[in-house]
């Protein structure tokens, strides 16, 4: 059964292999065939037992976060976006099978025929008895016939065939659901080509653009005007551009843009403050509500410290992401129930997602009611590790409650949970989810010429960039963004690393 289902996954690890090496994906194929490679030896070699743990966890590894990285870095290297999604093979496939329709150009009424099979067949009157006829098979080639011909079925005496051979003329309703088809067709008569101008004709068209591959130089057969490809789009001598452009290298522009374009390095520095604030906002407020919670529920003198217990966990309990929608309810400003209670009871109406001020505050309550149980059950139990004879040495000396909390219960704490509020710290960086959720990085920042709003933080604003652009998705510019967070949050994981001793440890086991 091992051998058989190793087959099984040897021959889906080719299949997929060849299929990557037609869609020219060689660095993925390679890596497939490696990493089947690897399987392979693995099992059958009776040496490498500890590798059939190891591998799967690499694999799941390289799969998920060291290849997304990479191929994040190179798309933040090129102009990948709307307007550039294509290779070069695939603009020039675009641009020489352009056509335009001359103004001399030819007009013939059509009609279609279908067979059984699916084929269609192509008439265009030319004349009162003569026309010119595709074969069937999905031949577009034209050639002459006469109307009058055996074969040609005319029941009805209009002068147009309802039936060529075996195939029946189609309905206009018919030809409405072959729209799509109809748009891509080209038949050829000759040196004429025709392309469908309605429902009821086709055109001559011409071709509108020549293609040098030596040289890369694109022609405009009308205007006689060369285009030369220039950073990913073909441009002509006196700066005219073309679409669609093609994905290009661009080297380090989309980096050097939060430096040079101020359409982007203004946003950018503003969201990249509000990120820090947002992120230690988060963690001192849910880590202070936390705290005094978890302080009042440690007393031992607390009645129903169980029931209490529950009630306040029940925020941890509930997915984030629904909390987060049923928040963005409760705040709204027209019909939520927040600005219900607060004009009820004091007359007054709060712009929660129109002001940047309440839009921020509205995002970090929202945060606040996810983030406080975590931090009062990991201060509980920092709490409940707190040896009772310090508190008692320190009665016995005259400190106060207050002194207690500063000279004992704070720095014990902080010795267990510094580190997770340096992760905490971390995680509401990159906290996605609430932002989006709640204000979807709204109010828009004034003057903005990028999709930057007052609340956004750096990966929401990232992920607006990509996909909320007015100039259409900036993959590439998004990408050297993701970069610059993922170093950020690197950094800040070295750091936890460091509070914790995990270098030291690992060096030292090692």
């Amino acid at each position: 059964m091992k051998i058989a289902a190793l087959g099984v996954f040897d021959a889906l690890a080719v299949w997929a292999a060849a299929g990557l090496l037609a869609w020219h994906n060689y660095g993925l194929a390679a890596a497939l065939l490696i990493g089947a490679a690897l399987i392979n030896y693995a099992v059958f070699n009776p040496k490498a037992v500890p590798a059939r743990y190891l591998l799967p966890a690499f694999i799941a590894m390289a799969a998920m976060v060291v290849y997304p990285i990479l191929y994040t870095m190179f798309i933040s290297f090129t102009n990948y976006g709307t307007g550039h999604i294509l290779s070069q093979e695939g603009a020039v496939d675009q641009f020489t099978n352009a056509y335009y329709a001359p103004p001399e150009a030819k007009e013939y009424p059509f009609h279609a025929y279908g067979n059984d099979a699916g084929d269609l067949r192509f008439l265009l009157i030319t004349a009162r008895d003569q026309g010119l006829l595709t074969r069937g098979g999905g031949a577009t080639a034209l050639e002459e016939v006469s109307l009058s011909a055996p074969g040609f079925k005319d029941e009805d005496g209009d002068g147009v065939p309802d039936a060529i051979g075996g195939y029946a003329r189609l309905s206009r309703l018919k030809l409405i659901s072959k729209l799509s088809d109809l748009q891509e067709t080209t038949l050829s008569y000759g040196e004429s080509v025709f392309r469908l101008k309605d429902l009821e004709k086709f055109a001559e068209v011409r071709k509108r653009y020549d293609y040098h591959p030596k040289s890369e130089v694109l022609t405009d057969l009308v205007t006689g005007k060369t285009y030369v490809p220039v950073k990913g789009t073909f441009t002509a001598a006196d700066g005219t551009k073309l679409d669609p452009g093609f994905q290009n290298a661009v080297g380090w522009d989309n980096y050097l843009a939060f430096f040079t374009d101020d359409r982007v390095s203004g946003p950018f520095l503003r969201v990249f403050i509000w990120t820090f604030e947002w992120a230690f906002l988060s963690v001192f407020m849910t880590f202070g509500l936390g705290l005094s919670l978890a302080l009042m529920l440690n007393d031992s003198r607390l009645r129903l410290r169980k029931f209490y217990r529950m009630l306040l966990i029940i925020p941890y309990a509930f997915p984030g992401f629904i909390s987060a929608l049923i928040w963005a309810g409760f705040f709204n400003t027209e019909v939520g129930i927040v600005n219900r209670i607060l004009g009820a009871a004091m007359s007054v109406t709060i712009p929660w997602f129109q002001d940047p001020f309440w839009a921020r505050v509205a995002v970090l309550v929202v945060n606040l009611w996810l983030g406080f149980p975590y931090m009062m059950i990991i201060a509980l139990g920092a709490l409940q590790s707190i040896p009772g004879e310090m508190y008692e040495a320190a009665v016995v000396d005259g400190a106060n409650g207050w002194h207690r909390f500063w000279r004992i219960t704070l720095p014990n704490l902080m010795i267990a949970v510094a580190p997770l509020l340096v992760g905490s710290f971390a995680f509401n960086f990159n906290n996605f989810n609430v932002i989006y959720l709640v204000t979807k990085g709204l109010p828009a920042i004034v003057g903005a010429q990028t999709p930057a709003g007052a609340t956004d933080i750096l990966i929401s604003y990232t992920y607006r960039l990509a996909f909320e652009g007015g100039r259409g998705t900036q993959y590439g510019l998004a990408s050297a963004v993701s970069i610059i967070i993922f170093i950020i949050t690197a950094t800040i994981s070295l750091i936890n690393f460091k509070l914790t001793g995990a270098v030291e440890e690992m060096s030292e086991n090692v």
